[in-house]
């Protein structure tokens, strides 16, 4: 039963391919689901602000942030503080992403929704690197599908793009790790999304990266293992360009970020 949910979810939805902006700001894009993957490139301000787009079209129950640990976002206030406010609260700054001026507008779009928080923090991922990702996740592991190894084609691949997002700068012998520790997340974000449907009844909208979000290895995959009810849409966003078949069931195409060379720090270059 469990492949089967897999099988379902990764079927080819009703409604997909790239969208203009304007597409955020009407419902029915979203096409109902329970749940919507909103994708991101993380230092591009223009992600952020058709994520907030999403947001107010769906008026979601709940909001799942990929940037919050769950002790973060029970801090969220029941009013909505001002954005240098809000900051302090929950503790943004000096955590490694971007401006929290950059996702304020993702609260204030839906300023009833529940906030949850599905980061894994840096020194649970480096004990996953000791222990294992099941042993760091806990009991659910097996249910959330972290105690089986990747096909390995599937892990292969996961390698390769490891390696690429890193400027191919890592020990090849590190790269499991790091494929693992993308699995992890996924896993805390799925189960993030359970807890959020239990406790308000979705629809739920998740703020993650583009990696997290994508159909084929994302959030989704243990979510349909241990929620294969729930109806999943995922949206990604890219710079100039999208590659050909994006995993996606809708995405946007923008403008690249300024910023420098991220490779440089890693190779020297």
């Amino acid at each position: 039963m469990k492949v089967l949910a897999v099988l379902l979810f990764l079927a080819t939805p009703a409604l997909s391919g790239e969208i203009a902006p304007e597409a955020l700001d009407d419902p029915s894009t979203f096409g109902g689901a329970d749940v919507v993957a909103l994708g991101e490139i993380h230092d591009n301000p223009v992600h952020h602000a058709h994520q907030a787009r999403a947001v107010a079209a769906l008026q979601p129950k709940a909001l799942v942030f990929e940037m919050l640990t769950a002790d973060q976002a029970a801090r969220m206030p029941a009013a909505l503080l001002d954005a240098a406010t809000l900051a302090g609260t929950l503790q943004w700054e000096g955590r490694g992403w971007p401006d929290f001026a950059l996702y304020y507008p993702i609260f204030a779009a839906a300023p009833q929704a529940r906030i949850y928080g599905a980061e894994v923090p840096r020194d649970t991922a480096r004990r996953a690197f000791e222990q294992g990702i099941a042993a760091v996740f806990g009991p659910e592991a097996a249910a959330y599908g972290l105690t089986k190894a990747l096909a390995p084609e599937d892990q292969a691949a996961r390698e390769a793009e490891q390696a690429e997002a890193h400027c191919n700068a890592l020990p090849a012998e590190l790269l499991p790790d790091m494929v693992d520790v993308q699995r992890l997340r996924d896993a805390a974000l799925a189960r993030a999304v359970v807890q959020a449907m239990a406790e308000t009844g979705g629809p739920v909208a998740v703020v993650t990266g583009n990696g997290h979000a994508r159909r084929d290895q994302g959030l989704g995959v243990p979510l349909a293992l241990v929620a294969p009810e729930l109806s999943v849409l995922t949206l990604g966003q890219f710079e100039e360009t999208a590659p050909a078949g994006p995993a996606f069931d809708l995405w946007l195409v923008t403008p690249a970020a300024p910023r420098e060379d991220p490779c440089k720090a890693l190779t020297g270059g």
